[in-house]
């Protein structure tokens, strides 16, 4: 069963794309450029204007994109901390 929302369903498959760009990029400055973008992406979602804390989908959602707002920032601090060592 999925998220019955057009803008999680439109979002969802750029957020894929990416996903999928970012587990096959080389290095870490790679998967940092592409983490912003996701970051853009997730950031939709969370502040979506149709949010209703009510609705189970809207819910789901938030999960979803909070999960991969962490992800994302994960791999910010990865490329922060590859810049310290360098």
């Amino acid at each position: 069963m999925g998220i019955d929302c057009a803008k999680f369903q439109q979002k969802e498959v750029i957020i894929k794309r990416l996903t999928r760009k970012i587990n096959e990029a080389s290095n870490v400055s790679e998967k940092a450029v592409l983490a912003n973008q996701l970051l853009q992406e997730v950031e939709v979602l969370l502040t979506c204007e149709d949010y209703d804390s009510e609705d189970v989908y809207c819910d789901n959602c938030h999960i979803i994109a909070n999960l991969r707002k962490k992800t994302a920032s994960l791999i910010l601090k990865a490329k922060e901390i590859k810049d310290k060592e360098d």
